[in-house]
């Protein structure tokens, strides 16, 4: 399955309306909201928030006001026609004075959608885990040559206490070294963007 890496805008103008593109990878629908909500409040005053998401084979697309079938599916169809999941994409529209017509709206909405996907870089989904561990601080030295090449959260308090997340494959092949050293407080099974390069 393919996805992008990276949030990603772009904007275009049409006949004086503007059409900002936003793109997200997500991982699960509680994200959509949220970024729904991070959208309206970074655009204040947008004449309308088009959005369609591809989310572990759910699929969702909204026209916000425009008329119906002239912004949500357009959108939708070009992340079908890119195989593309888990992914939310959001067009923001200021309009211009000019009504586009239902055909210019359609390409207005496709051709934006399309020219952020240009400035995109792809990649694949691969089962993972999010990690918790804790470990005394004489470990410190071990655990970070383990996980030397994995992006770690890292707290120190009584204990040391790092978070990260691993490719199930990765983690399974050093579970044990990580065991002699540490403790796992939290393992959850989650997806990971991995690079196509």
């Amino acid at each position: 399955m393919r996805t992008i890496t990276r949030k990603i805008s772009d904007e275009i103008i049409v006949n004086k309306s503007k059409f900002i593109t936003i793109l997200y990878p997500i991982i699960n629908d509680d994200e959509i909201n949220k970024n729904l909500i991070e959208i309206k409040n970074e655009y204040t005053g947008a004449t309308h928030y088009c959005f369609a998401y591809i989310v572990n084979g759910k699929e969702k697309c909204s026209d916000d006001g425009e008329p119906s079938g002239t912004a949500g599916t357009p959108i939708l169809n070009i992340l079908k026609n890119n195989d593309l999941t888990n992914v939310l994409c959001v067009v923001v529209r200021y309009f211009g004075g000019i009504k586009l017509g239902a055909g210019g709206l359609v390409r207005a909405y496709a051709n934006s959608v399309k020219e952020a996907l240009n400035k995109c870089s792809f990649g694949i989904l691969v089962p993972g885990y999010e990690v918790t561990i804790e470990f005394d601080y004489d470990n410190i030295k071990s655990i970070d040559y383990i996980l030397k090449n994995i992006d770690v959260v890292k707290k120190f308090d009584d204990k040391v206490i790092y978070k990260f997340k691993i490719e199930k494959n990765v983690f399974d092949g050093f579970l044990d070294n990580i065991k002699m050293y540490s403790d796992i407080l939290h393992k959850e099974e989650i997806v990971i963007i991995k690079d196509d390069n």
